[in-house]
């Protein structure tokens, strides 16, 4: 098989998918409208349910909910009915997802739920279903027929029913207001989570820690200063300890390679001047968006104060050190 043949083969999968998701664009309408106030509305929990690769898809479906301020549980059809009913409080909904809408397992719950008095969303790819028929609440996940060249794999299906997840979460989190500092109080530990609830003052290396020079110091002198403070760079400030430039290993090196003398040259002549800083109170992902989001990446960062004020360094490894 040809490159070609390969390329043709998973980008025709991934037309056929995004084509999907834009004609379920289109059927969105009262009935999704119906599901987010359904959920919202409710004080407890949402229950997520399925079977294989539904199972699969509404696991990823439940934890988004849950991390996006909407609180959910999956709950395998199979194991439901063996003991797992006890997660159910009165009126928790349910959300029932099967691209058949036949699923044995799924509807022998339905008259189990109803007794629970919890209200049912079937997202289901068959409007003529059995699941489609008997839930309160259908949502249209037709997906046209799977992606794959049997086209009897989980593919087109699984993706739909993922993107409809993912449609329902962020309405919810829409209409509940969901900020930033919510979704960083349920993601302390991760990256994002990390980016959003700390300042770069928290991770910063402290001006005492920092090779500083003034722009009249020999190059001698500044190597001398950052092997002693080694953090890939010096900053070079004035009287007033405002940041005039900024020397990496880089530009060191970049010197060495042009055989300029290392007593004879100055701070000043091989410095950036008016470098890329950060404020002290910014959140770590705003450093880490100045270092890495533009042409020439950076990985040392100047942090001040008022004004231009040197307070410290940040390095990319910095924001990235687990917590």
């Amino acid at each position: 098989m040809e490159d070609s043949d390969i390329i043709a083969a998973g980008g025709e999968v991934l037309l056929r998918e995004a084509k999907s998701i834009e004609r379920a664009k289109e059927r969105l309408g009262e009935n999704f409208a119906k599901a987010v106030k359904t959920i919202l509305l409710h004080n407890g929990k949402l229950l997520v349910c399925g079977l294989g690769k539904s199972g699969l898809v509404g696991q990823k479906i439940a934890a988004t909910l849950s991390s996006t301020g909407t609180p959910a549980v999956f709950i395998h059809a199979c194991d439901a009915v063996h003991g797992d009913l006890g997660v159910y409080q009165p009126g928790d909904p349910t959300m029932l997802i099967s691209n058949s809408g036949a699923t044995v397992e799924c509807l022998r719950l339905l008259p189990i739920l109803k007794k629970f008095n919890s209200p049912t969303i079937a997202l289901v790819g068959n409007a003529e279903s059995p699941m489609a028929r008997e839930c309160d609440i259908f949502l249209d996940a037709s997906s046209g027929g799977e992606a794959d060249p049997l086209g009897i794999v989980p593919t087109n299906s699984t993706t739909l029913a993922l993107a409809y997840g993912d449609a329902l979460a962020c309405a919810l989190m829409k209409a509940r207001g969901f900020s930033k500092s919510d979704f960083a109080k349920f993601h302390p530990a991760g990256q994002l989570g990390k980016s959003l609830l700390l300042k770069t003052s928290d991770i910063m290396h402290p001006l005492p820690q920092c090779a500083v020079v003034s722009a009249n110091d020999g190059v001698r002198d500044v190597v001398i200063e950052m092997t002693g403070k080694p953090l890939g760079a010096a900053c070079v400030v004035d009287n007033q300890g405002r940041i005039e430039g900024i020397i990496t290993d880089g530009d060191l090196r970049r010197m060495l390679k042009e055989n300029k003398s290392l007593d004879l040259t100055k701070a000043a002549d091989i410095m950036t001047k008016n470098p890329v800083c950060v404020e002290c109170c910014a959140p770590i992902g705003h450093a880490a968006s100045l270092m890495e989001n533009r042409p020439s990446k950076i990985s040392v960062l100047p942090v001040v104060g008022d004004g231009s004020t040197l307070l410290g360094l940040v390095r990319i490894h910095d924001i990235y050190q687990p917590m």
